[in-house]
């Protein structure tokens, strides 16, 4: 039975250049299922990834208690000192807690693409402190700013999507003038904020000396323990203490899950479609081959070896299409760097679209599943064709 499969499948495939016409529709539409579902979740991965890496897990984050985001959250410097004493916080290389006080405040730059419309961005004041516990963070280009002076560092993310964030440049930013002393990188979310001297900025936006947030770095990711007890039970304090991956993690969990949803419900129209096309095409392909098939079974052939011929040439053409679709979709959006809302911060998010492995192989799949759907009912009909009735309609 297997050498008649394949016998009959190598005339089939040596017979598709004569159906070119519409054995292009079916590559053409799992083409565009595969880069449409794999552009989707790229873009969803691309996201989460650039987020969530900006998350260590032997660092922690300390915020207002049920506040859930740093944008909602806010304590006193009394409160900022105690948690800087907490146990199980690794020291610096100057013997002191490394542990800082973070304000993040929300600020607006006019995009690249569109001068006229602005689009909001973090801006995050920071301690010396910061740069030690996010050491994944290099000044690529200029300095970092002086504290006390209002000048500040912006993300590479922020530099290749606003308007005016060039070195040297002046972002005017609640009534005073900043100037942009340097552009940093970090590979993740933070290449998406301005960075200043955090009393600089509790200054300016008159916070006092409230911060958003305490960042520390743990010794060890088990340390998290210690440090959420011993904080807990001091009643001078009411906040939570999060390890900052899972932080990060739940701050993509909204956003993560509509993308996917529409990826979703997009491929399952499109995937509809492209059922019903490759029903034509294969329906068609049974139809013009009746003399051969009808031959073939006299000759000896059974059904079965008839019926798997017709599904592998379905699926055949169906995975063509699913690799142009998933290289056309790596061409044009994978490294593409885009921005978007984030829903906890309100803030815009720079990152690059991904696609990954995983993608390609799940659009692939995805691509031979509706070709094997799409092509069992014409083989059916193929391996049930009585020969002496296909015979007599030649």
């Amino acid at each position: 039975m297997i050498k008649q499969i394949l016998a009959i499948t190598a005339m089939n495939v040596r017979s598709i250049p004569e159906r070119w016409g519409p054995s292009l529709v079916i590559v053409i539409g799992l083409a565009g299922v595969v880069a449409v579902f794999t552009a989707l979740l790229a873009m969803a991965n691309g996201f989460s990834s650039t987020l969530q890496s900006a998350g260590r897990g032997d660092n922690a984050i300390v915020l207002r208690g049920q506040s859930g985001a740093e944008l909602n959250s806010g304590f006193g410097g009394d409160s900022v000192q105690l948690i800087k004493l907490g146990p199980g916080i690794r020291k610096g290389p100057d013997g002191e807690p490394l542990a800082a006080g973070e304000l993040m405040v929300i600020t607006e730059l006019g995009r690249k693409d569109d001068p006229a419309a602005v689009a909001n961005v973090t801006l995050r004041g920071v301690e010396p402190a910061s740069f030690a516990i996010r050491p994944q963070l290099k000044i690529t280009a200029g300095r970092t700013f002086a504290p006390g002076k209002r000048e500040v560092i912006v993300g590479n993310g922020v530099a290749g999507q606003f308007a005016g964030t060039a070195l040297g440049d002046t972002l005017r930013m609640r009534g005073s003038d900043w100037t942009i002393v340097g552009h940093f990188t970090a590979g993740d979310a933070n290449d998406s904020e301005v960075w200043v001297d955090l009393g600089t900025a509790q200054s300016a936006f008159n916070r006092g000396n409230a911060v958003s947030a305490v960042r520390v770095g743990l010794e060890s990711p088990a340390a998290i323990a210690t440090l959420r007890a011993a904080l807990a039970a001091d009643p001078r304090l009411a906040v939570d203490v999060t390890e900052e991956q899972a932080y990060y993690s739940a701050q993509t969990k909204g956003v993560r899950q509509t993308i996917e949803g529409l990826a979703f419900v997009v491929t399952f129209i499109m995937g509809l479609g492209a059922i019903f096309a490759a029903l034509n095409t294969m329906y068609a392909a049974v139809s013009t081959r009746t003399r051969e098939i009808a031959t073939l079974r006299a000759i000896g052939f059974g059904g079965m070896p008839v019926l798997a011929s017709v599904m592998v040439e379905a699926v055949l053409l169906s995975l063509v299409g699913g690799v142009i679709g998933a290289i056309a979709a790596y061409v044009l959006f994978n490294g593409l760097s885009v921005s978007t809302l984030s829903q906890a911060s309100f803030t815009q998010v720079v990152f690059e679209f991904a696609v990954t492995p995983s993608l390609v192989v799940t659009g692939l799949v995805i691509a031979m599943i509706i070709g094997f759907i799409g092509g069992l009912l014409p083989a059916i009909r193929a391996a049930r064709m009585q020969v002496t009735t296909a015979l007599r309609t030649q």
